[in-house]
C-alpha cells in the first residue's frame, strides 16, 4: 500500500462495483486501516467522515459486502473494490446508491435492462412518486405483491398452453417486472440471484466431473 496516494486526511475514495452485473454500488471512503481490514477480513471496512470512525458495512442491517478483488487506479488516488452485496447496498434500502438518473441519451443494451429496471424499480420504492404503478404495489404491501406475481405466473402458463408465442413474451415479461418488484420489496438484490445460480451451476460442473 506505499504506493497509493491518500488525501491530506489519510483517505482514498473506494468505488464498490457488484461483481456479478458490474453495477457501481456506492462510493465511500477508506483510510489505512479500513483498507488494511478490509483486505484481511473479506469483507469491506470505511472511514465515515461525518463520524470519524471506522464503519463495517452491514454490520447493523446484514447487508455486507464480500470482497472479490480490490484495484488502485494508475495514479494509485482511487480504488475499485469489486463485491458480492448481500441485500441492499444503499441506506435508503435501494439495490444501489446511483439510481437518480439526471441523463441517459440512449436506452441500454438488452442484456443490461433488467439491472437498469431493478434501478427504476429502486427508485420508485424510496421516492414513491404520485400516480406510479410500482410506487402504489410498494405502498399496498408484500401480499399485493406476491398476488400479482401468482396472477402473472398463471398468465405465462395460460401463453404457453396456447402456444401463443408473442403473448409468452408478453406475459413472461410482466412475470419478470414484477419478480423484480418482490425482491426490492424483500431487499434481495438481482446480483445475489444471478449469483446463486451461478455457485449451483458450478457445483453441477463439479458433479458431472467427478
Amino acid at each position: 500500500m506505499t504506493d497509493l496516494k491518500f488525501d491530506r486526511d489519510g483517505l482514498i475514495p473506494a468505488v464498490v462495483q457488484d461483481t456479478c452485473s458490474r453495477r457501481v454500488l456506492m462510493l465511500a471512503y477508506m483510510n489505512r486501516q479500513a483498507l488494511e481490514m478490509t483486505l484481511s477480513r473479506g469483507e469491506t471496512w470505511f472511514y465515515s467522515r461525518s463520524r470519524g470512525e471506522l464503519w463495517h458495512k452491514g454490520a447493523t442491517s446484514g447487508h455486507t459486502q464480500k470482497v472479490i478483488s480490490v484495484a488502485a487506479d494508475c495514479d494509485g488516488d482511487a480504488l475499485l473494490v469489486r463485491v458480492e452485496q448481500q441485500g441492499p447496498a444503499c441506506h435508503t434500502g435501494a439495490a444501489g446508491c446511483f439510481y437518480r438518473i439526471l441523463q441517459q441519451k440512449e436506452p441500454l443494451p438488452e442484456a443490461d435492462f433488467l439491472s437498469e429496471l431493478e434501478q427504476i424499480i429502486a427508485s420508485r420504492k424510496v421516492e414513491r412518486p404520485e400516480g406510479s404503478y410500482v410506487a402504489g404495489l410498494f405502498e399496498r404491501g408484500l401480499d399485493r405483491i406476491l398476488k400479482k406475481i401468482a396472477e402473472e405466473a398463471g398468465e405465462v402458463v395460460i401463453a404457453a398452453k396456447n402456444a401463443d408465442r408473442s403473448e409468452l413474451i408478453y406475459e413472461a415479461g410482466d412475470l419478470l417486472f414484477h419478480l423484480l418488484v418482490l425482491l426490492a420489496q424483500r431487499e434481495v438484490g438481482l446480483s445475489e440471484v444471478l449469483a446463486g445460480l451461478a455457485r449451483r451451476h458450478g457445483r453441477r460442473k463439479e458433479e458431472k466431473n467427478d
